[in-house]
């Protein structure tokens, strides 16, 4: 399973908590890459909703990840 930001970002607007057979759909009806599809297929499927993409891929960036403070002064 290898996700990027692109193949993310087609779940950026899925509907949290889901399980992955509704992440499936949800993927398939919005017109997902296969790769998206693909990955969401290879999760384990304990029967408990996934609550958001950080669930799902550890390694997502979140919006503190692209945070730069700027020390410069003017």
């Amino acid at each position: 399973m290898i996700w990027t930001m692109e193949l993310a970002s087609y779940l950026d607007d899925a509907p949290w908590p889901a399980t992955k057979e509704e992440l499936i759909d949800y993927a398939i009806r919005t017109g997902a890459p296969p790769e998206v599809i693909e990955n969401l297929q290879e999760l384990e499927d304990a029967g408990e909703p996934y609550e958001n993409m950080e669930e799902i891929w550890p390694d997502y960036p979140s919006d503190g990840d692209f945070f730069f403070e700027d020390e410069s002064e003017y």
